[in-house]
């Protein structure tokens, strides 16, 4: 049937709604039909990817539309152009079927399609005998959706998509285009007004800020070096294992000259070699994913499945984690499924409604951060969610996830006042949605990649946030996350710390609490960006006293940390006692380990990494209460702490942590075991550029006690030898 004339404008006008009704190759009573538009052509002749000619159509539009007969069956075909003294050859994006298939819309219908980046985006593939690349996009509600980019001089009447409409995904095939160029969706929404060009949400790569377009790209690399990393991963339990991460946020660790980021290539060369050598198991950067605002740190992305542009291409971050697995390193990166910022060329009001968030602001606006906030209850949302877990464990090989505010998605009144917030069915403040999709999330990683650890920001007393799913609890499974962020344990010692030494008698609770509930979750122990930024200070300017006492008392501070159960967490700058807050527009203070009180203190947290990990009892047990025992818990007077590590197999550590400017010459310790106990590390040893007391080199045992000297404002670890 002839289209209307209508028809043919909406077409041309690239308004028509399912323009592969009329374009393309179509069978007929008198045989198979082509219809085409080719801006600019004067003639056009139909061939078939081999080449051979399928005959000649007739410009029936001076704007570029062709139809007329063609010989052969529907196929793909090319078409020779003339004009202006011009020749070229275009393929028919609209001669090609469609590259989705009914599985795919089962799965994406149901919300249960776990390979979500292999099929939404763009995607260089092979396509019924052509190369090219497969665009698609959810746009249930929209009128019409268009892809416009660099290969079509933006003009979204060239590659207006097919609506699968089952699934509401757009698609269209565009033959003879490869990675590279840029591109967006022009969207039409339900009131047929045109939405502002819109970044692709499963976009690999994005344009460097202030650009927003995506970019096509291919993901990883094509041969990677990290087997061995992998499966030693793959076959250990994170809980007993050594974990002490260094957090980095990539744009401000180190500056180049005359630049304003290094690339993966170059932080792989200076980064990896520096954690190696300061022992640190674990890198984990802040947000890596692509965000169009540098304050934001990343935690305002716009791009979860791109890699930041600010540091090279997609394949320099594929470069930098297989790098530092080769050299033994882990990779975590930042994920945050909490919030998304509403610009416009983001995920906002997607296709003209409240697709990936609530339409009610009760519900889809953070008052924190004036973001959206992610609808966990739609399926189709949280795909969108557990396929980009999965994807930056697959495609990247990161090693684990650290999920940011955790907390803002558990609670609908969180930072809402009475009135603010809509109760749950049950009448509850629980968002059941949000426990939903993290307990997919964490069971979907969990059961596809070995090795894997999610680790939860979670700063509430919500229980089971490390207990499997299938765990009954309070709150009936738990969310399956590999580790939790003890904040208790942060805000108490570091309230502690800042204390003057005549006051810390009166608040012993501060450092013993902690232990009341360490073992209730596996805990991570986390010194962070948040505690140095927003007019916080550095961790050096929170320790109370002059600066001699400040950085001893961060030096005990450390050893403290680093003898208590959990794994370790440092941000950046604070291993050599960085002197400034923390800001990401500048580098961190490099120049400080020119002093010996800097580098005393970057000599300290190496040798705690090191002993960390070569010494089982102080990790081997991190998260089960076997592996502790209080050994002083009560001297408040003194403020005097001890304990003892244990793990089976190894010899017991005793951590003792003296937390006022008093030298005790003779301070009656009790131990476990009689016998030699090697003063394995002192905080306040010279070359960490404290004064210099110390036990000289071990301390012996007898009736259960020792007469150990404890240094000023010092933590020790003693090693039990032998008998």
């Amino acid at each position: 049937m002839k289209p209307s004339g209508r028809a043919l404008e909406a077409l041309l006008e690239g308004t028509h709604a399912d323009p592969f009704a009329l374009l393309g190759i179509h069978e007929g009573p008198r045989g198979a039909f082509a219809r085409a538009v080719l801006p600019g052509a004067e003639t056009a002749e139909a061939h078939d990817l081999a080449g051979i000619s399928l005959g000649a159509l007739a410009r029936i539009d001076p704007r570029g539309l062709f139809e007329g007969p063609v010989s052969g069956p529907r196929q793909p075909v090319r078409y020779r152009c003339t004009g202006g003294g011009h020749e070229w050859w275009q393929t028919d994006a609209y001669s090609f079927g469609p590259v989705l298939g009914p599985t795919d819309d089962f799965l994406i219908a149901e919300g249960t399609h776990l390979r979500l980046f292999d099929k939404i985006g763009a995607h260089v593939i092979d396509h019924e005998g052509a190369r090219g690349v497969h665009f698609a996009v959810w746009a249930p509600n929209a009128q019409l959706v268009a892809v416009v980019g660099d290969f079509n001089g933006w003009d979204h009447r060239r590659h207006p998509m097919r609506r699968r409409a089952d699934i509401g995904v757009w698609e269209v095939f565009v033959p003879d285009i490869g990675a590279g160029g840029a591109y967006k969706f022009r969207i039409t929404g339900p009131d047929g007004a045109v939405l502002p060009l819109k970044a692709d949400p499963f976009a690999f790569a994005s344009e460097l800020r202030p650009a927003t377009a995506s970019v096509i790209a291919e993901v990883g690399k094509p041969a990677w070096g990290d087997a061995a990393h992998r499966a030693h991963w793959a076959a250990t339990d994170p809980r007993r294992a050594p974990m002490a991460i260094y957090e980095v946020h990539a744009g401000s660790w180190r500056k180049p000259d005359g630049g304003e980021f290094l690339t993966w290539d170059e932080l792989a060369e200076q980064l990896i070699p520096y954690v190696l050598d300061m022992g640190f198991t674990h890198i984990e950067f802040l947000p890596v994913s692509e965000h169009p605002y540098d304050p934001s740190w990343g935690y305002q992305t716009t791009g979860l499945y791109a890699p930041s542009a600010r540091f090279g291409g997609p394949d320099g971050f594929a470069r930098f984690v297989d790098g530092a697995h080769r050299a033994g390193l882990c990779v975590l990166i930042d994920w945050v499924p909490a919030h998304f910022p509403v610009d416009a060329h983001g995920l906002a009001h997607f296709d003209g409604t409240a697709l990936y968030e609530h339409a009610d602001p009760k519900l889809g606006f953070h008052p924190d951060w004036k973001t959206a906030i992610y609808n966990f209850g739609r399926r189709e949302v949280a795909s969108f969610l557990v396929n980009n877990a999965l994807f930056w464990a697959e495609a990247y090989h990161v090693d684990g996830l650290r999920v940011d505010a955790v907390a803002s998605m558990l609670y609908r009144d969180y930072s809402r006042a009475s009135g603010e917030w809509i109760p749950n069915a049950a009448g509850g403040r629980e968002n059941w949605e949000a426990v939903a999709f993290l307990q997919a999330m964490n069971k979907a990683v969990y059961a596809s990649h070995a090795g894997f650890v999610t680790i939860a920001e979670e700063s509430t007393s919500w229980p089971g946030v490390s207990k499997p799913v299938h765990e009954d609890g309070p709150n009936g499974g738990g969310l399956g996350f590999g580790f939790k962020w003890n904040m208790g344990f942060m805000h108490d010692t570091l309230q502690y710390m800042a204390r003057d030494p005549v006051h810390r008698r009166f608040h012993h609770d501060e450092i013993t609490f902690g232990l009341m509930y360490a073992f209730s979750e596996n805990f991570v122990l986390p010194l962070s960006h948040d505690e140095v930024v927003h007019g916080k200070g550095s961790l050096l300017t929170k320790m109370s006293g002059d600066d001699w006492q400040k950085f001893a008392n961060l030096r005990a501070y450390y050893g403290l940390m680093w003898g208590y159960p959990g794994k370790k967490l440092l941000f950046m700058g604070q291993e050599f006692a960085q002197r400034r807050e923390w800001s990401e527009a500048r580098s961190l203070d490099w120049e400080l380990l020119g002093a010996p009180a800097h580098e005393g203190v970057r000599r300290w947290v190496r040798d705690l990494n090191q002993a960390y990990a070569a010494l089982p009892s102080l990790h081997a047990r991190d998260c089960e209460g076997e592996g502790f025992a209080w050994l002083v818990a009560d001297d408040a007077l003194a403020s005097v702490f001890a304990w003892i590590r244990m793990a089976p197999g190894a010899p017991p550590v005793a951590v003792v942590c003296n937390m006022t400017p008093t030298f005790h010459s003779h301070y009656r310790l009790p131990l476990p075991h009689d016998g030699v106990w090697r003063e394995a590390l002192n905080s306040d040893a010279a070359i960490y550029g404290g004064s210099g007391e110390g036990n000289l080199g071990q301390v012996i045992a007898s009736h259960g006690a020792a007469l150990v000297a404890l240094p000023p404002l010092s933590t020790l670890m003693l090693v039990f030898e032998d008998q």
